[in-house]
């Protein structure tokens, strides 16, 4: 077990690196960072000053992820995908000076478990993208995404739920949802979706 890290990629000492994962070119991953095991770090992506990355992650190509971001295990982040941390950027203060660490403070986009955040997805900052969600490509993300929920658009809205095989359920019965791939089963109750028996 191994970490591969390409020549031209940026990583500081103080960032740790779990087994078998790839960093490749270009990519700059900053101090304090914590990425976990057999992850994928694309060329040219960004990882904030200390970001959590779970296990068997993926942050494709040009994607930005600012601190105190956290992706759970199983997070998929396509390329240039940004999940910002401020929420009233300035560049100055309001007396004109520039702006310094201590003048603001960083809100942190949370993904959880097996999600995934579609190319060219922004995610505003302080939002959580529950378990098994999907971010559509494009679409700007303005509000916390519910477990298992497809959202696309500006800003983005849900569209209909989605399987952990990222691929739109079907309705079944009152309530009821099935996996088209799996032949899972899932129901929706108080607005939540959760799996269950068929």
């Amino acid at each position: 077990m191994t970490v591969s890290i390409a020549h031209s990629a940026d990583v500081d000492d103080r960032a740790l690196i779990g087994p078998d994962t790839k960093v490749w070119h270009l990519a700059q991953i900053r101090e304090d960072a914590r990425i976990g095991a057999e992850c994928v770090i694309g060329r040219g992506a960004y990882v904030g000053a200390g970001v959590r990355i779970g296990d068997r992650c993926k942050v494709q190509n040009h994607a930005l992820i600012y601190e105190p971001a956290t992706l759970a295990d199983g997070v998929f982040i396509g390329p240039a995908v940004v999940l910002t941390n401020d929420r009233y950027p300035r560049s100055v203060t309001g007396d004109g000076r520039l702006k310094s660490g201590d003048d603001w403070s960083a809100a942190g986009v949370f993904v959880e478990h097996g999600a995934s955040v579609g190319a060219r997805a922004v995610c505003l900052p302080g939002i959580r993208i529950g378990r098994w969600a999907v971010v559509a490509a494009g679409a700007v993300v303005t509000r916390d995404v519910p477990d298992h929920a497809l959202v696309l658009g500006n800003p983005a809205r849900f569209h209909t739920w989605v399987g952990p095989d990222g691929i739109p359920l079907e309705p079944d019965g009152v309530d009821g949802w099935r996996c088209p791939a799996s032949s899972r089963h899932f129901r929706l109750i108080d607005g939540r979706l959760s799996p269950s028996e068929p």
